[in-house]
């Protein structure tokens, strides 16, 4: 099935938002405004609206989503083996609050840097490929995959064995522009390091490319949000909505076959 590259980043985004609770429990709210003087609808919807907005932000709903997300995947990095290159793919830096400081900031997912620097620290990987452009560019502002790159040099890694590729917009764009420069290095052995939650995803479509890479999966979200497992944290419902993101968006990449 082929699309649109831009037509798909659009609807992507949107489907972003119609996944999240708290769009549901915001679309609850409105039916239950517009049915406020036809009695017990208006009040269902309202409370429907309470009871999305609570159970997904509950630790025990985020928590069994984010296991759900992480089910299965385990790392198959070969103790033995030293890697021609590690592929690390875009989501560790903060973006607005890079747009905000005007300084490099790295956000949550910081593993998806620093295990390949140290695995690069211990002689296991000869290059790190930096995959991945940014959604949205600055004109006259490095993008995301640069200021990775930059970041790896002043944390000791040599310039000459970095490679960066800052086009693709998502994982499916990942995975084909990281084939092009594997195939021009001739690369052989890779390791793919990207958070547990999306991995499934990001080898999948790398093997929809004809890329077969070891995995080392980090930044596991399934045991960090189970605490208060029963009153409403924002963090929670965080965990929610990117749990339910990431799982819709294996559905529709499966069903348009860009993972394999």
């Amino acid at each position: 099935m082929r699309s649109n590259p831009g037509v798909f980043l659009v609807l992507s985004k949107v489907l972003d938002l119609a996944v999240a609770p708290i769009t549901w429990a915001l679309a609850l709210l409105l039916v239950a405004a517009v049915l406020r003087n036809r009695g017990a609808r208006g009040f269902v919807a309202g409370v429907l609206a309470f009871a999305v907005l609570y159970v997904f932000s509950t630790g025990t709903v985020a928590g069994k989503l984010s296991a759900l997300a992480e089910r299965g995947v385990a790392s198959t990095a070969r103790p033995g083996v030293v890697y021609d290159a590690a592929l690390i793919l875009g989501g560790a830096l903060d973006g607005s609050a890079t747009a905000l400081s005007g300084q490099t900031e790295i956000g949550e997912a910081a593993e998806r840097l620093t295990a390949p620097l140290e695995l690069w620290r211990q002689g296991r990987v000869k290059k790190l490929l930096v995959v991945g452009g940014d959604t949205n560019p600055v004109p006259g502002l490095p993008s995301d995959a640069r200021r990775v790159e930059a970041l790896l040099v002043a944390w000791g890694v040599p310039a000459d064995r970095i490679l960066v590729e800052e086009r693709s917009r998502n994982t499916r764009e990942n995975a084909i522009e990281a084939a092009r420069i594997v195939a021009d290095q001739q690369l052989t052995t890779l390791l793919l390091v990207t958070s547990a939650w999306h991995m499934p995803r990001a080898l999948g479509c790398f093997r929809a490319v004809g890329l077969s890479p070891d995995v080392l999966p980090v930044d596991h979200r399934a045991s960090g949000v189970l605490g208060y497992a029963y009153l409403p944290r924002a963090d929670a419902l965080n965990a929610s909505t990117a749990a339910l993101r990431e799982l819709t968006g294996r559905v529709v990449y499966w069903v348009m076959r860009y993972t394999r």
